[in-house]
């Protein structure tokens, strides 16, 4: 059932015209009365609908700003929309939005009025209908019908310009000839009506056929970039997958061309050698497959004396000469092999120094080394560092173990940097347990003041040649004096809040980037 304010919508969005009459507003064929109410409500009063004629008054004065559109209604005595409804009633007449939350479906709705048309409507309606052209169609049976013979009404095949080709083909022969394919033409284009066109324009088609298809026989097909890349004789998966595969095979060492070998010719009835596979690529191999010149003498350039004493060096014994035997003894056994043997080592030597590997091929650390106090009334330690350098925010030690948290011996944090990445840092509070090579690693140490926590430590100069080498820190509260040995120490002071632990994050910053510029200029070969 067609409602008011569906019909308005429509014609609103479809830019039709809109009749007042008689106090009626008319759609087409229906009509209401300008009083008749809509099913949309008024805002604030969900019982009350707007009426049709204040709806079409509002399109009529969208232009309008609102206070001015309220004056010259109230002056034309028609209902008003409310400021709070016009945006969204806009949108829903305008096409803008499908529904709005303003519409009742269930009001009741007053039936319309069919309207008779009257002779004015009908004449107005009269001139939009397609008129049929008569002398278009004409024109088109006259070009068709000389374009294959068929002359108008009443006129002949002269013979003025036939020229005789023989004494048996006279002209009048020819003109007979000539009229009767005439004939068998026009009955190709007979007809009347629209049959007839029809019946024109196909033959037209069958007549032009022979020569599209000439044309069609001459072409070429348009090859572009895309049209190339779409190959229908490629398979992707076997192809060029394949290719990189190779690729990668040979850039891994796996696929790697054996060096040009001398071919040994085996005795009749012997069989030939086996020859090992050839060895993928390792950096570290090197000295297997190359010849050290030491001018003949049985000198292991790989060996070392460190660790050896006097005496084994002057009688030629020593531990570290037992662990170097196996490539001294290498190196012998390739110089007496054949050229063909000599380029592949053995199984057994590449073994031995798989082995060798293991043992004292050991990787070696770039991760640094925090040391902290290990006196509990240190700010920081073992308990809560991982919060304070990690996290960025200080938790109390006493907090850490009221929770149930275990002290460990040492802690392995990882400092978040730009870009997600992450640096790892290990942290102790027992330097006596450090090697020689992990003292090189100590980048940072928390002190509190007393000279006693240097005790042990490998250096003679006291703490004016560790703070030479390592950064020193001191955690401290901003209520609590300073230390007076801090005071003449080359140490950066921390100072934290009691209670505004918001600036715990900026305090801990300037830490990292202090530990970082100590970092660059006496430590640039760790990680950080």
């Amino acid at each position: 059932m067609a409602d008011p304010l569906s019909l308005l919508r429509q014609y609103s969005m479809q830019r039709k015209q809109i009749i007042e009459r008689d106090n009626n507003i008319i759609f087409g064929e229906f009509s209401w009365p300008k009083t008749v109410k809509t099913n949309y409500t008024i805002y604030g009063a969900p019982k009350e609908y707007y009426t049709l004629e204040c709806l079409l008054y509002l399109l009529k004065n969208i232009h309008l700003q609102h206070p001015v559109y309220v004056r010259q209604a109230v002056n034309d005595d028609v209902p008003i929309v409310r400021r709070p409804d016009r945006k969204d009633l806009l949108a829903y007449l305008r096409g803008e939005s499908h529904s709005a939350m303003s519409i009742d479906k269930s009001a009741p709705l007053e039936m319309p009025t069919q309207v008779k048309r009257t002779a004015d409507d009908s004449l107005e309606g009269s001139h939009k209908k397609p008129r049929y052209d008569d002398a278009a169609s004409q024109k088109l049976k006259d070009q068709l019908a000389m374009k294959y013979g068929q002359k108008p009404e009443g006129s002949s095949i002269g013979t003025g310009n036939i020229k005789a080709l023989s004494d048996e083909l006279t002209t009048n022969k020819i003109a007979e000839i000539k009229k009767k394919m005439m004939t068998h033409r026009r009955t190709r284009i007979k007809g009347t009506g629209e049959d007839a066109d029809r019946a024109a324009l196909a033959s037209f088609a069958d007549m032009e056929s022979d020569k599209t298809k000439e044309i069609r026989s001459r072409e070429r097909q348009w090859r572009t970039r895309v049209t190339i890349l779409q190959s229908n004789g490629k398979i992707f998966s076997k192809n060029v997958i394949a290719i990189l595969s190779s690729v990668k095979a040979r850039e891994e060492g796996r696929n790697t061309k054996p060096v040009a070998q001398h071919t040994l010719t085996a005795r009749p009835g012997v069989s030939a050698p086996t020859q090992p596979p050839p060895m993928p690529y390792n950096r570290y191999d090197q000295e297997l497959v190359s010849e050290v010149n030491t001018e003949g003498f049985n000198i292991d350039t790989t060996s070392s004396y460190t660790g050896d004493t006097l005496k084994s060096m002057m009688t030629g014994g020593g531990g570290n000469n037992n662990t170097k035997q196996a490539p001294l003894h290498t190196a012998q056994m390739n110089r007496q092999m054949p050229p063909t043997v000599k380029q592949a080592p053995t199984a057994l030597a590449q073994q031995q120094q798989q082995q060798q590997q293991q043992k004292s091929g050991k990787k070696i650390s770039r991760t640094p080394i925090i040391i902290i106090p290990s006196a509990p009334k240190s700010l920081i330690t073992m308990f809560n560092a991982k919060e304070i350098l990690q996290d960025l925010k200080f938790v109390a030690t006493e907090d850490k173990r009221a929770s149930g948290f275990k002290r460990e011996n040492e802690v392995l944090i990882q400092r978040r940097k730009e870009a997600g990445l992450t640096v790892p840092y290990r942290i102790v509070d027992n330097p006596s347990r450090l090697t020689n090579a992990e003292w090189e690693r100590v980048v940072a140490v928390f002190v509190m003041g007393q000279a006693w926590q240097f005790k042990g430590w490998p250096f003679q100069g006291g703490p004016v040649e560790i703070f030479s080498k390592i950064a020193g820190f001191h955690l401290k509260w901003t209520e609590v004096n300073l230390e007076k040995n801090i005071e003449n120490w080359a140490v950066t002071v921390i100072p934290l809040s009691r209670s505004k632990r918001h600036l715990d994050r900026a305090a801990i910053l300037s830490f990292w980037e202090r530990l970082d510029k100590h970092m660059v200029k006496n430590k640039p070969h760790l990680r950080f």
